[in-house]
């Protein structure tokens, strides 16, 4: 079997952006909801059995108690906002697993459970559909891989190696050097896609570079200048790796028999008809149980 993660909140900002403004009669915003519906049953219409989708139920986690500049809900637009409660409700009612997160963060539960599902004998492939690269950590081969939906990629071990000059368990040391602008933590100043590839290419971790740049045996531009900034700031960037690295120890599910999908509970219909889409569920109950 193949297991199939999917990142909801990726996906209902993605449909948030790409898709008209749609509101039910009483005025609420949907469009969201109803792109990201009607994608995940393409995937269950696509042969997908085994599924499970994370959210943000609150923005906030426990990163913002570590870094004071961490992502917050500040600045999301109301009318996404208020989206994502009702596509969880929506996602249940069509049997879908879903993980909504609080004190973790959507990230965390897709790491957890490509974890637990990657350990399981019968799964043959664990697929985490995101394009997000903090998930690059969690590749492994060819059996735990991430799919952007939207490009239609894949990238496996050696895919994330030729994106990022490192492999998945260097990624969050990689974040802490580069910084992610999307999770609001800068990384070490001066250093780049480039340089940090090359160096953690060589020495894999942060504990692991020499102090001294006369001791790196891989040229890079400004290596002195490079040394120097991660010196000075060696402890803030262990930090940000701690805030990049994803949990991989909370409870998702206990048997990736969890994750297969059934049928339709009766109360999609009446989500869809409040949707405004009646379709959505006219296709999910064409679609054969697993």
């Amino acid at each position: 079997m193949r297991v199939h993660l999917l990142d909801g909140t990726y996906e209902l900002f993605r449909h948030f952006y790409a898709m008209p403004r749609q509101q039910t009669r009483d005025g609420r915003e949907v469009a969201a909801i109803i792109g990201v519906v009607g994608s995940v049953l393409g995937m269950l219409e696509g042969g997908t059995t085994h599924l499970g989708v994370a959210t943000d139920h609150v923005i906030e986690s426990f990163r913002n108690d570590l870094w004071a500049g961490y992502k917050t809900s500040e600045g999301i637009e109301p009318e996404l906002l208020a989206q994502f409660h009702p596509l969880e409700d929506a996602l249940r009612a069509m049997g879908v697993t879903v993980w909504a997160m609080e004190e973790f963060e959507a990230d965390d539960a897709l790491a957890a459970a490509a974890h637990l599902a990657a350990q399981t004998a019968d799964v043959e492939q664990v697929i985490i559909c995101t394009p997000d690269k903090d998930l690059s950590q969690c590749v492994s081969g060819q059996r735990v891989v991430q799919f952007d939906r939207r490009k239609r990629e894949v990238r496996d071990e050696n895919g994330v190696v030729a994106r990022f000059g490192v492999g998945p368990t260097s990624i969050p040391d990689y974040l802490a050097l580069v910084g992610d602008s999307a999770d609001g933590f800068p990384g070490v100043p001066g250093w780049g896609e480039k340089a940090s590839g090359a160096i953690l290419g060589r020495y894999a971790h942060l504990e692991k570079i020499p102090a001294s740049s006369a001791q790196w045996d891989v040229p890079v531009r400004g290596a002195a200048r490079l040394a120097a900034a991660l010196e000075e700031h060696r402890e803030l960037a262990k930090l940000f790796r701690t805030l990049a690295t994803l949990r991989t120890d909370i409870p998702v599910f206990a048997s990736v028999d969890d994750l297969r999908w059934q049928d339709p509970a009766p109360a999609f219909e009446r989500v869809a008809e409040q949707l405004g889409v009646p379709g959505l569920w006219d296709r999910a109950r064409r679609i054969p149980s697993n």
